[in-house]
């Protein structure tokens, strides 16, 4: 068998609706020397028949095709359980509502063979809600910018599994801010390449207000912990992040 060097995770729970489309965006990529695995939380609707009717189709493109169904306490623990499974030098973590662009793995390995040694590989992404275009997202990563707020794109990256096996897996304590905490841990030294291309689609929908809040009382606490600022920093750093996004939100009603 040839060397895995890609390994793509989704985590899944009733995603009967969407999984589909995530599926097809994953096999309409260069598949070589990859692995997928879909972690899926037992879901009750159709999910795991849509993964079953899947699978063959992942095994005719060579892709080397693992899926797990059970109970998990939320989307890091399922993250890790996936990162157990993995064999690749490289792992992506991808929404089952979310979808790779066209060619979008081709240009992460272009990155990956110009800076083999880097941590992260992100790029940019169109977050749709309804199937219409709410925002874009991504940026440069810069660590002024990062230890105050999460601006790129963790969804569809790779990360290199070096940093996994130096810094841990993912804290589980966390529900929605544990890709940033993962990234906080080596400080100022992360070693991020950033892909100026739409490479990822992202679903928003079901995107509330408390949710929001709470990722951004999540984010302060991740900063807090890793020494990326201090308490009182990263209190303000919350409120002004609250209050843009607030303003944001009063000026698109209207």
């Amino acid at each position: 068998m040839e060397k895995i060097n890609l390994s793509v995770i989704t985590a899944s729970f009733n995603s009967e609706k969407t999984i589909e489309s995530t599926l097809n965006s994953i096999l309409n990529q260069d598949c070589s020397n990859m692995e997928y695995i879909i972690v899926d939380g037992g879901s009750s609707d159709s999910t795991l028949l849509i993964i079953q009717k899947f699978e063959k189709f992942f095994n005719d493109a060579g892709v080397v095709f693992k899926w797990i169904s059970e109970k998990d306490t939320g989307i890091y623990n399922a993250w890790n359980k996936g990162l157990d499974l993995a064999k690749g030098d490289w792992i992506s973590f991808l929404g089952s509502d979310d979808i790779y662009l066209p060619k979008a793995i081709q240009q992460y390995r272009k990155q990956m063979f110009k800076n083999p040694e880097s941590d992260f590989i992100t790029a940019k992404a169109r977050i749709v809600s309804n199937g219409i275009l709410e925002r874009e997202f991504g940026t440069d990563w810069h660590w002024k910018s990062f230890k105050r707020e999460m601006k790129i794109l963790h969804a569809g990256g790779f990360i290199n599994k070096n940093y996994i096996l130096q810094y841990g897996k993912f804290d589980e304590s966390y529900r929605i801010a544990g890709d940033y905490e993962l990234l906080l841990r080596k400080g100022k030294k992360l070693n991020v390449i950033f892909i100026n291309q739409f490479l990822v689609e992202m679903n928003a929908d079901g995107v509330s207000n408390t949710l929001i809040q709470k990722a951004l009382k999540e984010a302060m606490q991740a900063r807090i912990k890793n020494n990326a600022r201090s308490k009182f920093f990263a209190h303000i750093d919350y409120y002004w992040i609250f209050f843009k996004i607030s303003c944001k939100k009063i000026l698109h009603v209207k």
